[in-house]
């Protein structure tokens, strides 16, 4: 193979939505043909629209749709793709239909089989990080089936204490316990909800970290026995454990921690022999201590900010390794340039305690500038289906700085125009506002402790009121700004004003 030519000639996206755009795109740069699946649900759906080909593979429920795995290997091979890549969620972490892309004869873009087990029950996980030296929250390393036992555990750990589920993620199964009179009724709410979210309902226990903040770092690696790490990314606002609003690099991170947290990221990503992107995720404690809390084996929903922080398409390198390459970069290759912020536009309404909103796109323009990068799949006339993750777009922006980033975030969030559906775009709005976020003095508990009070959105508030209402503040304090110019009296008009102070170069 040509070092110049492309690592496929044809890609199958196994996924929809923005992940699903965001890889077609990346084929399409590099001159793979990408192929599309899709659900009944999603017959005009963007990413369906984007790919040179399409196949439906079932009803609306990703039960019956995404998650068919013969189904979508049954389209590969009809369409003659060569490889597939998983984008997140559905399948992404599956190591049962890695194998079955392998075994079907395609390359599967992403980790070994092997090593999405080792992550992907997360017992197994802290198992094997602490034989690798790796820093873990105390706590048990096999699952806990007797309560007797798990009162035992627990008061050796010392409240408070975590419940949580051995495999899946996104905070089911997980319990945060304060005393041993809520032992028993945690872990049978925490195994319930594992079985029914995950089919398993294994549990384990591990010591609770108050006030922590959530840090991660990317790694990639490749099959010649490269592992690197893209720097870290703060994703400590977050609510019921989901993550709102990511930002590289972590505003409180000294070199010191950064340096050791780094490191360790990278010895995860060896010790289990690696392959592609990777995220390994910490909690770093209020005295600066820091935790292996999981390995994420596959492509975050918030890779754009370290993409805009390091300058590397983390697609375009997923792609290239698959095909057997070396990583298109080294570690002295990575380098921070400025900051990145991205935001989570969900259909959800913040003021109906984040009910999801399904509906019809009404109007739909996104913000634009310098440094602004929208991650979406949406158009004015698209119905927003009811059965999939609220997740809409996500609004990336880059600035010098944090403080340039929040200001520029701040900006496009006054742009960006969504309409015909609820979303969460009011509550960014005062969340780049708040002194806390502004200041980076914020953890996990960000959102539970302010939200109602100084995060408040009135009920039967709308988007565009709340909008609105930020914009003029807005535009206030620049006219206040502008009142401090030498120049022309302030009485003169803001029309006469723009027009002068674009000939003073001020503009």
């Amino acid at each position: 193979m040509k070092p110049n030519s492309r690592p496929f000639s044809k890609v199958l996206v196994a996924n929809r939505g923005e992940i699903a755009v965001r890889v077609i795109r990346g084929c399409r740069e590099l001159g793979i043909v990408p192929v599309a699946v899709y659900s009944e649900a999603d017959r005009d759906a963007l990413h369906v629209r984007q790919a040179f080909e399409a196949y439906c593979v079932g009803p609306a429920p990703s039960s019956e749709s995404y998650l068919q795995i013969d189904r979508i290997l049954e389209v590969a091979k009809q369409c003659g793709a060569e490889a597939i890549h998983p984008g997140y969620g559905f399948l992404a972490e599956n190591a049962t239909f890695a194998r079955a892309v392998l075994d079907a004869g395609l390359t599967w873009i992403g980790p070994p089989p092997e090593a999405m087990e080792v992550m992907g029950d997360k017992v197994t996980a802290r198992t094997a990080m602490t034989e690798a030296g790796l820093p873990v929250v105390p706590g048990t390393t096999e699952p806990i089936d007797d309560d007797d036992e798990a009162a035992r555990i627990a008061d050796e750990i010392g409240f408070p204490v975590m419940v949580k589920a051995s495999a899946g993620g996104g905070g089911k199964g997980m319990r945060r316990v304060n005393s041993a009179d809520e032992l028993a009724s945690a872990l049978r709410g925490a195994r319930s909800e594992a079985g029914n979210a995950f089919g398993d309902s294994r549990i384990y226990i591990e010591k609770c970290i108050d006030n922590p903040r959530h840090v991660e770092v990317q790694v990639f690696s490749d099959a010649h026995g490269n592992h690197v790490h893209l720097l870290e990314r703060d994703c400590s606002v977050q609510r019921r454990h989901q993550k709102l609003v990511e930002e590289s690099p972590c505003p409180v991170l000294d070199q010191a921690t950064r340096d050791r947290m780094t490191q360790v990221a990278v010895q995860a990503a060896r010790a289990i022999d690696y392959r592609g992107a990777g995220t390994v995720e910490f909690l770093l404690a209020p005295d600066g201590e820091c935790y292996f809390l999981e390995m994420n084996t596959r492509l975050q929903v918030e890779h754009p900010v370290t993409e805009l922080v390091t300058g590397i398409d983390l697609v375009h390198a997923q792609l290239e390794v698959a095909a057997g390459r070396p990583m298109p970069f080294s570690q002295e290759d990575i380098q921070c340039s400025g900051h990145a912020i991205e935001v989570r536009i969900c259909a959800e309404d913040p003021a109906d305690n984040f009910r999801p909103c399904p509906g019809q796109v009404a109007s739909y323009r996104p913000p634009g500038g310098p440094w602004v990068r929208v991650d979406g799949a949406l158009y004015p006339g698209y119905e927003v289906p009811v059965y999939y993750d609220p997740l809409l777009a996500k609004l990336i922006v880059w600035g010098r700085d944090r403080a340039a980033a929040i200001d520029r975030m701040k900006r496009a969030l006054r742009e960006f125009t969504l309409t015909g559906i609820r979303s969460n775009i009011p509550f960014f709005v005062q969340v780049m506002r708040h002194e806390p976020f502004v200041t980076g003095n914020y953890d996990t508990g960000y959102v539970e402790r302010y939200l109602g009070s100084e995060l408040r959105l009135g009920e039967g508030h709308h988007v565009e009121v709340a909008i609105l209402a930020a914009a003029i503040a807005e535009h206030l304090a620049e006219r206040k700004a502008l009142e401090t110019v030498p120049g022309p009296a302030k009485s003169t008009s803001s029309w006469a004003m723009a027009g002068r102070l674009k000939r003073l170069g001020r503009s």
